[in-house]
């Protein structure tokens, strides 16, 4: 009998040892059971999108994007250390880039309504023109001679050349000449008795100098020609 009672608890001992791993196979049939029509949709699917891209796709591409995979991981390595770089630089400018945007959306506003953008278009309008009426050849020449007429400016802009051009350009308004009358050669003789007309015959003498010297730097060209020319009928 003690025997007997023995067995029967061993049984019991394995009986209940084993109820764990049946529950677990229980519940194992049901998650199995739940999967299959998941998994057999799933594959359907794979199924049908493989067959859309069977025609562009081969196991051998696969195979020879993995071997250059492989051959290239240093300049994947590389590629990836550099873009940590941006990475890094992007990240130390956004700062300065929050406070410069703003200033320069400000100055291009405040350039476009003082209409700089307007001219600058109808600046373009102009070239189109220029381009239309003139060849490249007639571009150069007239470059040259806006060199020479920026020479001539500068010669100009001595403080003895403005005097006296704005001495000259004030002359007009200061003369009437609707007091002007007839001159005769003793008009001409009593006028010389005149302090005004002696100096501006003075003037007049010291232009007429440089006339002169005007010819000698012309004699090579046109202007010299017809000097000579005038000189020669006098």
């Amino acid at each position: 009998m003690e025997n007997e009672k023995l067995i029967l608890e061993r049984l019991d001992r394995i009986e209940a040892g084993l109820a764990p791993l049946a529950r677990a196979a229980g519940t194992m049939n049901e998650l199995k059971q739940d999967l299959t029509p998941l998994a057999n949709h799933a594959v359907q699917m794979v199924i049908k999108e493989l067959q859309d891209v069977e025609s562009g796709f081969q196991l051998e591409d696969l195979l020879e994007m993995v071997k250059l995979f492989l051959r290239n991981v240093r300049n994947i390595s590389y590629s990836l250390r550099q873009l940590g770089n941006v990475i890094d630089f992007i990240n130390t400018l956004e700062p300065l880039l929050k406070s410069s945007v703003p200033q320069v959306i400000n100055y291009l506003d405040d350039i476009e309504q003082k209409g700089v953008f307007r001219i600058l278009n109808a600046t373009l309008g102009i070239r189109a023109k220029i381009a239309e009426k003139y060849t490249p050849e007639d571009i150069d020449q007239i470059g040259d001679g806006l060199v020479a007429l920026l020479g001539l400016a500068k010669k100009i802009s001595c403080p003895g050349a403005i005097t006296f051009l704005q001495g000259v350009v004030e002359i007009p308004g200061k003369m009437d000449l609707a007091a002007s009358k007839e001159v005769g050669p003793l008009s001409l003789l009593f006028a010389g008795s005149n302090k005004e007309v002696k100096e501006g015959l003075g003037v007049l003498i010291e232009l007429t100098k440089g006339l002169g010297k005007l010819r000698n730097n012309c004699s090579n060209g046109p202007a010299g020609q017809h000097l000579d020319s005038l000189t020669e009928y006098s």
